[in-house]
């Protein structure tokens, strides 16, 4: 099984390591948030051992409205991020949509995102690519609600041709969309992901999405199940993923996005504790 890491911060993803937590909030709101929500997921998974990766997106350009939040964009959202990670000593994720964009998030963030509808996009992420390999991070790209698990073999190509070879990709499972607001998950999709050489997380905040399905603006935003993320995250973990991507809020119902699908911060670390002692017995421990 493929494992990579990331010396600096001592921490790594894949066979050999323990869970690894990519958490944060969904869009950056202001930077006391960032830093409070940080700390707190930071204080969380020292506690348990765990890696932490704090997430956090300047911009969320897919959006099911032009009236929704979209976040302070690309130079105030890096400048609230450098601090976040100075301050709170913790590598970063964050995601881009342009290739124009991939050397200022790359110079930040040791976890380059590719947001799943970009996922083919190939100059975004030749150039994501490229950054992420000169700066020594990692490339995060979330696999499209329109592939099929093996599919994403032709990302994973595309990323290695680009960089001379170099093996700096997690993919990211997010689920699969048939339309009609929904997406489902299909476990056996991570195991496929990992045949092609790669670690993968799931994403359990997006997965349980329901695409221009909330009902407080009339379908203007998308919609969630909540209570849905620990179940798909427990579930995708006993099967053997090699991280987990999650979003929280000390408020949900008030997080200018996504609210329906985010975590309440105060129940972090029942479910990480959970998420750890299910990762030791799938691997083992």
């Amino acid at each position: 099984m493929a494992a990579l890491t990331l010396d600096r911060w001592n921490i790594g993803i894949g066979a050999g390591h323990p869970l690894l937590v990519i958490a944060g909030l969904n869009v950056l709101e202001d930077e006391a948030l960032a830093l409070s929500t940080g700390r707190h997921l930071k204080a969380v998974c020292a506690e348990l051992g765990l890696p932490y990766v704090f997430k956090a997106s300047y911009d969320k350009a897919n959006r099911s409205s032009i009236k929704s939040y979209r976040g302070p964009g690309l130079e105030e959202g890096l400048r609230i991020l450098a601090k976040v990670k100075a301050e709170l000593d913790v590598p970063i994720c964050t995601d881009i949509h342009t290739p124009e964009q991939a050397e200022a998030v790359a110079g930040v963030a040791e976890l380059v995102q590719i947001p799943a509808f970009l996922c083919r996009q190939t100059d975004l992420v030749v150039a994501a690519a490229r950054a992420t390999k000169a700066a020594g991070g990692w490339l995060h790209v979330k696999k499209g609600q329109f592939l099929a698990p093996w599919d994403a073999r032709n990302i994973v190509s595309k990323i290695k041709e680009a960089t001379d070879g170099a093996e700096f990709t997690v993919l990211c499972e997010r689920g699969a969309s048939f339309g009609y607001n929904n997406l489902v998950v299909d476990m056996l999709g991570i195991g496929e992901m990992q045949k092609l050489g790669v670690p993968v997380t799931i994403d359990a905040t997006h997965a349980v999405q329901l695409p221009g399905a909330d009902p407080r603006t009339g379908g203007a935003s998308t919609g969630g199940r909540r209570e849905g993320v620990a179940v798909i995250a427990r579930a995708a973990v006993a099967s053997g993923a090699d991280g987990v991507f999650l979003e929280f809020h000390p408020d949900p119902d008030k997080a200018l996005c996504d609210g329906p699908s985010c975590l309440p911060l105060d129940g972090a670390r029942d479910l990480l504790a959970n998420l750890k002692a299910i990762h030791g017995v799938v691997a083992g421990a």
